[in-house]
């Protein structure tokens, strides 16, 4: 049996770990955190406060506040706290071993240890594990105090019970909890966005076409079908009365065109002076803080809207606002 989760153990406070501990926070949770960088603790308590807002927006579940958030002073004193453990290091296989045979040596057996690897597969972290049975992906999305979906998954050696343990807890975050059923090199939505992004680079590559007018091509495009219909829902409309089959029977041919690259261009200095000089034009003077907080806005008015209709996004956010309000009139924390 796992724990009732209270107190999520946070390893690593970059970008996604700091995200991971504004949802905890959010709903009602206590978070210890660790991290060995210097200055770290003054970056995560920035960066959940630039998240506070669009939370507030998205509604807080009873008594969530950033100050349930502690600092710890070790890893093993995080773990030793910790009811279930996310650790968000850098993508470096020799490091997520290393660190998660510590994370295992000091967190109770009956805690589950979950990876944010995007893309690193789990039997292979687990593999200097005593307890490797309760290891498992939890892949979010950034900002991941926003976005819904996480892919989880585990090894070889991971428990169905752990696997479970997981995808509960994460949905109890008001999350959209994605079961991966093979494991598989960047998982599901990785794979798919590396595709869009390799194909991008060539375009820029080749002067083509620029970064803004790719974002564009975009956001004024398929973009805006994919907040609520995915590719293949938005194919079986595109076949008619018919659908996907008709669609497949118009449309298939054209997948032996020549039109795309798979192989992604070489990374040279030019084509990454021009991404970098694309983007800062499209930042028009903007820092990241500012940039972060337009999407988190833009993300909360898109989500509230979708939620009427009970799709997507909006649909997690829906059943979450039930949850928090349901365990405010029971007087319940997330995860007991």
């Amino acid at each position: 049996m796992h724990r009732p989760v209270r107190t999520l153990a946070v390893v690593g406070t970059g970008v996604i770990g700091a995200g991971w501990a504004a949802r905890a926070l959010a709903h009602g949770l206590d978070v210890v955190a660790w991290d060995p960088a210097l200055g770290w603790q003054r970056r995560l308590t920035s960066a959940v406060g630039n998240a506070w807002p669009a939370l507030e927006k998205v509604g807080l579940y009873g008594g969530a506040s950033p100050d349930r958030l502690r600092c710890a002073d070790s890893l093993g004193a995080a773990c030793r706290a910790a009811d279930f453990i996310q650790e968000s290091a850098p993508e470096r296989l020799a490091l997520k071993q290393s660190l998660h045979e510590e994370i295992d040596a000091e967190a109770p057996p009956d805690v589950v240890v979950a990876s944010s690897t995007s893309g690193l597969l789990p039997t292979e972290i687990q593999s200097r594990c005593q307890y490797p049975q309760r290891l498992v992906v939890g892949h979010p999305f950034n900002p991941v105090y926003l976005l819904p979906l996480v892919e989880v998954l585990g090894g070889r050696q991971t428990s169905s019970a752990s696997i479970d343990h997981a995808i509960a807890f994460y949905r109890e975050l008001g999350m959209h909890p994605l079961r991966v059923r093979a494991e598989i090199e960047g998982f599901l939505s990785d794979r798919l966005q590396e595709a869009l992004w390799r194909e991008l680079l060539h375009l820029v590559n080749d002067g083509v076409a620029t970064t803004e007018e790719l974002d564009a091509a975009i956001v004024y495009g398929p973009g805006l079908r994919w907040a609520f219909m995915g590719t293949c829902l938005t194919f079986h409309l595109a076949g008619g009365d018919a659908g996907m089959e008709d669609f497949m029977k118009q449309f298939g041919p054209a997948l032996k065109l020549p039109w795309t690259r798979l192989e992604a261009p070489e990374l040279s200095g030019e084509l990454i002076a021009r991404m970098a000089e694309g983007t800062r034009r499209q930042a028009a003077g903007r820092s990241v803080k500012e940039l972060e907080r337009l999407r988190d806005d833009c993300l909360v008015a898109i989500m509230q809207a979708l939620r009427r209709y009970e799709i997507g996004a909006g649909r997690t956010l829906a059943e979450d606002e039930a949850r928090r309000l349901g365990e405010g009139r029971n007087g319940r924390t997330p995860g007991g």
